[in-house]
């Protein structure tokens, strides 16, 4: 037997399936209302019109008197994990139960609805820019993705007339690949990562895309990104190194800098710019002095608060998030470009 429980806070519609054995409850199906570790994340519906707050004391009365209501020893199966945007805290795990997110999950002890509100909506990563999107997309009827067909892989004539057509090219090789040779103006996103997330984060909703990738990963590529909307890709490069030693006038590489380098350029370019991609929370482990904060999710609406005829150097924790947009700065016509690796680990441990 199942029981649809309605438990908004997420979103004002998100709903849990309370699966019963017999007159008991067995497990419960949480969405994104309850995660391993976490809760749903409240902040995410404001571009239909719906505040955090108000959200998260749905939240709030949802937990309290819907999922705790229920016994210790149901299970618990939440839509997502670690990885995925939709909360701050989540874990790896798939399953639990009731009474081990009472005991565990720092959403769950014991606090007012004010210290609940608190409690979720601080801390946030910044919204993938694609999520407005994705939120609008699927209240309407699509397409069926069929996710075995591989895209086109396209000629030379054919990429070039996508490209004229106003594709956006994503090359989902590694940063360090990426760097040492790449179609000029393409995107580096890499696939051995949250890619359809990052890709959403740099491309806008609607472009068509040609994707990059090793041979036997292009229709992965092409599936996660359908998998957040992006369905329009046109086809698919899978031999770069091929095509640009065919073509050197279509071949561009990527400037990376160790700590040390930035150190130098810090002291001997003038004009510097540079820019910290990672979200707000990150700041709390320290920045880079005198870099300006642009969280990679914002960075494609914000690209004019940057001088184009100024050096720029972006960084992120790691190196991954600052390859992606530095490649975006490029593509949009900075032409001195260049990212940390290490990202501010690196940083931390050179000044150390």
């Amino acid at each position: 037997t199942l029981e649809v429980l309605a438990t908004p806070g997420h979103t004002p519609e998100s709903v849990s399936v309370v699966v019963f054995d017999g007159d008991e409850p067995w497990g419960v199906l949480t969405g994104d209302t309850l995660f391993v570790g976490d809760v749903g994340r409240p902040d995410l519906m404001s571009s239909v019109g719906w505040d955090g707050d108000t959200l998260a004391r749905h939240l709030y009365r949802s937990l309290r008197d819907k999922l705790m209501a229920l016994p210790d020893s149901t299970r618990v199966f939440p839509a997502h994990g670690a990885g995925s945007a939709c909360g701050k805290n989540m874990s790896a795990a798939t399953s639990s139960t009731i009474g081990e997110q009472r005991e565990t999950n720092y959403a769950l002890r014991p606090m007012s609805e004010n210290e609940f509100v608190a409690a979720v909506t601080e801390g946030q990563p910044v919204a993938p820019a694609y999520f407005p999107f994705a939120a609008d997309a699927n209240r309407h009827a699509h397409e069926i993705l069929h996710d075995h067909d591989a895209p086109v892989v396209l000629s030379t004539d054919e990429l070039a007339q996508a490209r004229a057509d106003g594709a956006a090219v994503v090359d989902g090789r590694a940063p360090e690949v990426f760097a040492s040779g790449h179609l000029r103006g393409s995107i580096n996103v890499p696939l051995d990562g949250r890619f359809s997330e990052f890709a959403g984060d740099v491309v806008r909703a609607g472009t068509p895309i040609v994707v990059v990738a090793d041979t036997g990963r292009e229709t992965e590529a092409k599936v996660r990104l359908a998998r957040i909307g992006f369905d329009k890709v046109r086809g698919a490069v899978t031999d770069a190194e091929m095509l640009l030693a065919e073509h050197e006038e279509m071949a561009d590489v990527a400037q990376r800098l160790t700590a040390t380098d930035l150190a130098g350029w810090r002291h001997d370019a003038p004009g510097l710019q540079v820019v910290d991609v990672r979200n707000p929370g990150e700041l709390e482990d320290g920045a880079v002095k005198g870099s300006t904060s642009i969280p990679l999710p914002t960075l494609l609406e914000r690209l004019d608060e940057l001088d184009r005829a100024r050096p720029v150097v972006v960084y992120c924790a790691s190196g991954v998030r600052s390859s992606i947009a530095a490649s975006l700065l490029r593509a949009n016509g900075f032409g001195d470009v260049a990212d940390l690796l290490g990202g501010f680990a690196a940083w931390r441990d050179a000044a150390a």
